[in-house]
């Protein structure tokens, strides 16, 4: 191709394509291999193939500008090079191309902004221009090399910094993105972006009093900038002031009245504040504005009490078929029309969409059985019964926490609303304390010392022990209004348990149990935000289960008799007082009529079940597998012997 022997390349290209079909930079090759040996028709349609399994490719939208300016289609070729640089801002040629096209259709101004673009890169040094390419590419280690090795040598670079801590983010290493960020902010103190890229640094850190602060800074130097109205108030919704963070959506709404993103934020703010009708009425208001504004249809899919109209679902199925839909936007929409057509009885295609929603958000992700594996391992190896007998004494003595653990869709959210009903239970968030203090346990060697954590449990002091447990309870108070004890039902906390028992002896431990085949599908069924990427393949959400059910006999087995109740959500559908009384007892509570009268909570609900949990008790979910029964066989076999203890 260098050379300019292409068709000598399209010959060689087409093998590897049998081989490799979906391979992104070979499809890439092909598209413009074709166009230059004036083969259109085959450009074009190596183009489609490559949107559709890299919908966030840049090039693809650069090529695909060049071959509409082939053919003529000026207006086309614009949008194409606009979405390249939308999806890889680095494309210098469709900067310069929208810029040419610009000025020709007499658009001065957006022309300049597109040259200012172009000088921007060709101020930016070499090295910082490949990280930001390899990293809007998707190579996020080769990203990282270059990076430190420019920082090395110009270590007060404040935007090698900046992309640094952009890497690390990416990569979960979020303690050395907000320490470079805070460095690169001392010596650009006014750089918005530092700011604004700091904020989203704190907020994965679970620092949201910190975020909120930020964010607070930014927007009073401007209460009226749009963005930093935005800013603010999605740290007030991390906060649970929902109240402001709706007043703020409204502020940006009469500047931005058809803003999609606004109105789908909003929508959320009221979902989670129990405004059901307010809240759908904001998600169409997004999708009427922007119909490609997968997150808003997704978002009526997930109140799972709404029901896509016939007119809906033809909208749906229409914008499924735009080929430069984004990657996530192709995500969204899968799940909602998963929704639809379950909704419609047509249950073939609504587990199609599901399994190609899910099979899109796999290919984000590293997660692997094995892994998994390892880490129930090293809990079973190194917390045994004698460390914890160890450990007596030890932790913070306070016991306000009620953990609330298992797997997503097993009915945590319905135990947490029973016990925010109560007047002495302040019902939180999935909080992420505990994983943020694990992160921190197992060091910066995860590599090669795998099991630091949870071998380094049994040679903790007390007083390290005593510190951490204190630490969070301090660090959850923001998550508070009050009484005497609070919920934490981040699920993954059941790995954990042994590190929670330690440090918060008093604490008490609720297993939320469900049906191996009604949980894992509803799992599988349901679009997540992060942290759940067992859930997007059958058999890996069954192996998940598996070896939750094997974590929780260990937990059963090594820590006190009594230590955790367990609590299957079919025996709350089918005797709620009876479970009601017995939760109570369990966290040393007086009964309260109003826990069995839980759907009249008025609260935050921030999780799927927001809907459900605001109505009474009902056994619409049990058994909804059924109806994808002829689907589930690799569920079914990962699952294997539990399948029996599904209830009939």
């Amino acid at each position: 191709m260098q050379s300019g022997a292409f068709d000598t390349a399209q010959a060689q290209l087409g093998p590897f394509l049998e081989q490799l079909p979906e391979h992104r930079d070979a499809l890439y090759m092909a598209a413009v291999c074709a166009r230059y040996v004036n083969d259109e028709a085959s450009a074009q349609e190596y183009l489609e193939r490559l949107k559709q399994t890299s919908p966030d490719y840049g090039r693809a939208f650069q090529e695909d500008g060049h071959l509409c300016l082939r053919t003529g289609k000026t207006d086309r070729a614009l949008r194409a090079f606009q979405l390249a640089t939308q999806y890889n801002p680095t494309l210098t040629a469709s900067w310069n191309a929208q810029a040419t096209l610009l000025h020709e259709m007499g658009r001065a101004t957006d022309a300049q902004v597109a040259e200012a673009q172009v000088l921007r890169l060709q101020k930016l040094p070499r090295d910082l221009l490949a990280v930001t390419n390899h990293l809007y590419e998707g190579r996020v280690l080769q990203a990282e090399q270059i990076a430190r090795s420019f920082l090395l040598k110009n270590p007060r670079h404040v935007e090698g910094m900046r992309l640094l801590a952009e890497i690390g983010t990416r990569l979960g290493v979020h303690d050395d993105a907000e320490f470079l960020l805070e460095t690169a902010i001392l010596l650009e103190p006014e750089n918005i972006q530092l700011r604004i890229d700091f904020i989203q640094v704190l907020r994965k850190r679970q620092r949201f009093a910190q975020s909120l602060e930020q964010a607070r800074r930014l927007y009073d130097k401007d209460p009226t900038r749009p963005v930093f109205q935005s800013l603010y108030a999605i740290e007030s919704m991390q906060s649970g002031d929902y109240q402001r963070a709706l007043d703020l959506f409204d502020e940006i709404l009469k500047i931005l009245p058809n803003d999609s993103t606004t109105l789908t934020s909003r929508g959320h703010a009221l979902k989670t504040y129990g405004k059901s009708d307010e809240a759908i009425a904001s998600y169409r208001a997004a999708v009427k504005a922007d119909a490609g504004a997968g997150d808003a249809w997704s978002a009526l899919a997930n109140l799972k009490t709404y029901q896509f109209s016939a007119e809906e679902l033809d909208t749906l199925q229409s914008i499924q078929q735009n080929p430069n839909l984004a990657f996530m936007g192709r995500v969204h929409i899968a799940f909602a029309l998963g929704k639809a057509f379950e909704d419609g009885g047509d249950y073939e295609r609504s587990f199609e969409n599901y399994a190609l929603g899910n099979g899109l958000k796999s290919k984000q992700t590293r997660y692997t059985t094995t892994q998994m594996r390892e880490q129930l391992d090293a809990q079973v190896k190194h917390v045994t019964r004698s460390t914890i007998e160890g450990l007596v004494g030890h932790g913070a003595k306070a016991p306000d926490p009620i953990f609330i653990v298992g797997l997503p869709r097993a009915g945590s959210t319905l135990i947490e609303q029973i016990l925010a009903s109560h007047s002495q239970v302040d019902g939180t968030l999935e909080l992420p304390n505990i994983l943020s203090i694990v992160h921190r346990l197992r060091g910066r060697n995860q590599i090669t010392d795998r099991d630091l954590y949870p071998r380094i449990l049994k040679n903790m002091s007390a007083d390290e022990l005593r510190s951490l447990g204190e630490e969070y309870i301090q660090a959850t108070k923001i998550h508070r209004h009050g009484a005497a004890f609070f919920t934490d039902k981040m699920p993954n906390n059941f790995w954990h348990l042994g590190l929670i028992h330690a440090l918060l002896p008093n604490a008490k431990i609720i297993d939320a149990r469900r049906s191996p085949l009604d949980c894992c599908w509803s799992g599988f069924k349901q679009l997540f935000a992060e942290g759940q990427e067992f859930t997007y393949d059958l058999t890996d959400i069954g192996e998940y289960y598996v070896a939750y059910v094997e974590m929780m006999a260990h937990w059963d087995e090594v820590l006190p008799k009594g230590r955790i109740l367990r609590v299957d959500h079919e025996d709350v559908l089918d005797d709620l007082a009876g479970q009601v009384r017995r939760i109570l007892d369990y966290c040393e509570l007086p009964f309260e009529t109003g826990c069995l009268e839980f759907y009249k909570t008025d609260r935050a609900v921030r999780t799927a079940s927001s809907e459900q949990v605001r109505k009474p008790i009902n056994k619409n979910g049990v058994g909804q597998w059924r109806k994808f029964e002829p689907y589930l066989g690799p569920l079914k076999r990962s699952l294997g012997p539990l399948i029996d203890s599904q209830r009939k």
